[in-house]
Order: structure tokens, then C-alpha cells, then sequence
């Protein structure tokens, strides 16, 4: 904690809009755990962008009360409704100035809580890994370990302030590894069911990838406008690659993937018309460098300079969120105002425009094959629609009207069903199941009533779908994926994201990657 308040304490910031007599409050209570600048230390960075997940009017509550199962204590009994206030109105006010966030702030936050090799190779647990899954729960801001044969949880772990992205399964499921949405990169040893190292890769992230050969991790960051490039092994940072055009203009990282079969990591950006490749190969292919634009590392190591250079792709336009092929040669991406675009990877442009208005989720697309093509399909954040593509054509073949806008889409290659939830508007509670060959629905689902439905994911062998009730009394309901029955309930303290071992190292046509 010392070593890192060193770090933080000449990059203080006070706003413009708080009074000094706010300022030393919240130096008094409010430092020691979230930093004097407000980027974070122990607990979470309290910036406007890492608190949307708490509503400013329920903020108030949190510092006089504090935060249930967390370390965040009620302050109450020390300060009155007007101070109590004045720090809600001072947390939620951008800083004035970009923060900074680099090699040796990432470098000082890294913990090791166990050596690399330390630890045995044999699970402490019976069960079939390849069969695991990992259940977030965002209402108390846990995990737990479920093994999906017998769907009775293995461990509970404590995760860090709001997991975000989707933690990454690598080697096996050996590891797994966590960020949240300050930044911080978890890793977790499955075998041993515990936390091996953690680092700090930025101050407000949007989700990591991990290298398909599990050596590198990269974390794509809001704030600062990074790429940041991590040793797999103990999270120790390797680069931190600034967000910028050939003009100098600056961007935030809206999303990383993984392709496997290209060795790369593929990143977009948020406010440039740009998508980049990053080859993580310890070879790149010939030809990949003269696409690398001026980059050096600040250990000045130029081996390792032309060990990961990158591709900058132009386009016509700005993805807000994207989707791989499976074959990884091409992304569809939305563009802001409407419709996607098709960029082919290797090309390096754009070749085909797709009719998708309102918002399509993409990251949440998924693909099958249907009368001889593949087709994707979408649902979509502002439209009570799910929309299929012929990817061979790039036409729309259906629009399926749905009781309102959804955000997540699931199947499996050995089930006849795509399942699409419909998480805004009034019939939140209700999750569609779709013919993949029809393309009709056939039966609409109400797992708790009154309560959000979302994101499904499947069982390795396809026999069973699970869903989330989105609420913090809520569970994850297992179904016969043929039948459509319900199989079992767990409680759970507002699942999220449920993601197994098998789907995501196989890369499941039926689940994002």
C-alpha cells in the first residue's frame, strides 16, 4: 500500500467543483482505500467511469452504511447528510486531467501470492475440468467454482469490486483470469482454489484476452487510452502500448480478442476509426512489420519491440463492438449511427456492409450452420429484434421479433436451439428459445417472474442450458436443452456470466470467445 500511494501521491487531482472542505473529508476517510486521487488502491477507483454500476442516488447509502461483504465500512456515525452528499457529487465528477498509468505504476501494484511452480499439479477436487464452470456473481462480488455434471458448487471465491469482461480460461482449465472494471488482473489457480498473482493494468478496463498458448495476457483500458501486455505466468507487465493514430489523436479501447490460428490479439478502438492486430508469435509472419508503426518498449529490449508488432487497420467508420468469424479471418463490426461493416482481416479493409440498424450486441453473435451457409445472429441492445445473416452473402435473412431488446445470445453445436434473452423493458424476466433450421420461436421461457433473465451458456456436451436470474435473491436455472424443462435451481447472489471450460478453450460456435 505504501509503495503504491508513493506511486499515486504526485498525480492528486481536485476538481473544480468540489470544495476544498470536501477534498481533505475525503483525504481523511476516503484515501487510504481508494487513493488520494480517487484512481484506487485497495478498494475501487471512484472515478464516473467505474461507478456505473452503482447508481448515484444509491451512493449515498453506501458511504453511510457501507457495502454488505465488503471492506467498505458506513461513515454514518462521522459525517452528516451534507457531507455525505457533497462526496457523492465529488466521486462522480470527471478529473481534470487524463491520469497516467504506466509500466512502473502497473509494475508497483503487482502482486504474487504464490510463486510460479509452487503449487500441485493435481486437482484438490473430483470432477470432470473440462466440464467446470465459472458463475460471477456481481451481487456480492464472488465466484463460484460449478461443476457441470452434478451442478453442485465447488468453491465460492472472493473476486475484486465489479468483475467485468468475462474472466479467460487458459491451459486447460488450470487457470483462469479475472479483471475488474478498475483494471485489476486476477489469476486464479483452479487445481489449488486459490489467487496466484494480480496487477494493476489500468484504471478503468474493459475486458483481457489470453494468448491461445497461454503465455500473454492483454488488457484493453478506457483509462488510461491503453493496451497493456501481461506474462501469463505471474501477471508481471511486459508493454503498455498508447491508443493513438498515425495523427496523434488519442482512444479509448473498446474490446481485445483473441484469434488463435493468426497467433494475434485483435483490438478495437473506440474513438478511431481503427482496428489493430497485435502478433504475439515468436516468429511474425514476414511481412507483419511493415505494419508496425514506431514502437519501442521502455526497456528499450527492441527483440522484444519485433516480437509483437502491429497492424493498423483503417475504416470507414468506428466499431462500438465486434464479432470474429470463426475461422478468424474476418470482424463484423456496428458502426455508430447504424448498420456493420465486414473487414477482412487479411485484406485489411472493409468488404461488405451489413443491414443492421439500432445496436446490434455482436460480441454476443453466434453462428450455425443452416441449408448449406453459415449464418450469424445477433440480438440487439435497442431493437426488440434477433437478426440472421447469411455470411456467405452478408444479407439479412430473417428479422425475429422478440418482446424487447436483448444482450445475450447462446447455443451449442449439439443443440437444435439458440436461446436470446430480452433484458430491457418490461419483460426482462423472459428468455427465448429459438429453432436454429426455422428460425422461429418456439417456446418463451419465465424462468423467475419479474426478475431479469440472461445469458446462457451450455454444458460441454450441449445437454443442459443454464440461465441467470439477474437479481441479488437470484439463482442459476439448469434446463434440458431438449426437453425445455427446468432440471435445478442454485441460489446465487446476482449471477452473471457463467462460462465453462470446454465452450470457451474449444472457441463454441454458440458462445462469444
Amino acid at each position: 500500500m505504501k509503495t503504491l500511494l508513493l506511486f499515486l501521491l504526485p498525480f492528486i487531482w481536485t476538481s473544480t467543483n468540489a470544495s476544498q472542505g470536501t477534498h481533505e473529508i475525503y483525504l481523511q476517510h476516503c484515501a487510504q482505500c481508494h487513493g488520494p486521487d480517487r484512481l484506487g488502491a485497495a478498494g475501487p477507483a471512484l472515478l464516473p467511469q467505474n461507478l456505473k454500476r452503482l447508481k448515484k442516488k444509491n451512493a449515498a447509502e453506501v458511504i453511510a452504511n457501507g457495502r454488505q461483504a465488503t471492506q467498505m465500512e458506513g461513515f454514518g456515525s462521522k459525517l452528516n447528510s451534507q457531507q455525505i452528499q457533497a462526496l457523492v457529487d465529488y466521486i462522480y465528477t470527471p478529473l481534470k486531467n487524463m491520469p497516467v498509468w504506466e509500466l512502473a505504476q502497473i509494475k508497483a501494484s503487482q502482486i504474487i501470492h504464490h510463486k510460479t511452480g509452487s503449487l500441485p499439479d493435481k486437482p484438490r477436487f473430483q470432477a470432470d475440468i473440462d466440464n467446470l464452470f465459472m458463475v460471477v456473481e456481481l451481487g456480492d462480488h464472488h465466484a463460484t467454482l460449478l461443476d457441470g455434471d452434478s451442478f453442485d458448487p465447488i468453491h465460492r471465491l472472493p473476486t475484486r469490486f465489479a468483475v467485468h469482461g468475462g474472466p479467460k480460461w487458459a491451459q486447460g482449465g488450470r487457470y483462469i483470469y479475472f479483471l475488474s472494471r478498475d483494471g485489476w488482473v486476477s489469476k486464479f489457480d483452479v487445481f489449488n482454489l486459490v489467487w496466484t498473482a494480480e496487477v494493476r493494468a489500468g484504471i478503468n478496463a474493459r475486458n483481457l484476452a489470453v494468448s491461445h498458448d497461454g503465455r500473454y495476457v492483454m488488457v484493453a483500458n478506457y483509462l488510461p487510452h491503453t493496451l497493456v501486455l501481461l506474462d501469463a505466468k505471474d501477471l508481471s507487465p511486459i508493454k503498455v502500448i498508447e491508443a493513438k493514430d498515425s495523427n496523434g489523436n488519442s482512444s479509448r479501447v473498446s474490446a481485445v480478442y483473441t484469434a488463435d490460428p493468426r497467433n494475434s490479439f485483435i483490438a478495437a478502438m473506440k474513438d478511431i476509426p481503427e482496428v489493430w492486430e497485435i502478433n504475439y508469435a515468436d516468429e511474425p509472419p514476414r511481412g507483419f512489420g511493415k505494419w508496425v508503426h514506431d514502437y519501442r518498449p521502455d526497456s528499450g529490449d527492441e527483440t522484444k519491440a519485433e516480437r509483437f508488432p502491429i497492424r493498423r487497420l483503417k475504416l470507414k467508420g468506428i466499431l462500438d463492438d465486434f464479432f470474429l468469424t470463426q475461422d478468424y479471418e474476418k470482424i463484423v463490426g456496428s458502426t455508430r449511427g447504424g448498420g456493420a461493416q465486414v473487414v477482412d482481416l487479411d485484406l485489411g479493409r472493409a468488404v461488405a456492409a451489413v443491414n443492421l440498424p439500432g445496436l446490434p450486441h455482436l460480441s454476443s453473435a453466434i453462428t450455425w450452420p443452416r441449408n448449406g451457409t453459415t449464418v450469424l445472429a445477433t440480438p440487439n441492445i435497442r431493437k426488440p429484434e434477433v437478426t440472421v445473416v447469411d455470411t456467405a452473402t452478408w444479407k439479412v435473412i430473417k428479422r425475429i421479433p422478440t418482446q424487447g431488446p436483448g444482450f445475450f445470445m447462446r447455443s451449442h453445436e449439439k443443440t437444435p436451439y439458440a436461446w436470446t434473452d430480452v433484458f430491457f423493458g418490461p419483460n426482462k424476466d423472459l428468455m427465448h428459445v429459438i429453432d436454429k433450421q426455422t428460425l422461429e420461436i418456439v417456446k418463451t421461457l419465465k424462468p423467475a417472474p419479474g426478475k431479469t433473465s440472461a445469458h446462457v451458456e451450455f454444458t460441454k456436451d450441449g445437454k443442459y442450458a443454464l440461465v441467470s436470474i439477474w437479481d441479488m435473491d437470484g439463482a442459476i436455472v439448469v434446463y434440458d436443452a431438449s426437453t425445455l424443462e427446468e432440471v435445478k435451481r442454485i441460489p446465487m447472489k446476482k449471477p452473471s456470466g457463467k462460462y465453462n471450460v470446454h465452450n470457451k478453450l474449444t472457441r463454441s460456435a454458440g458462445t462469444s470467445h
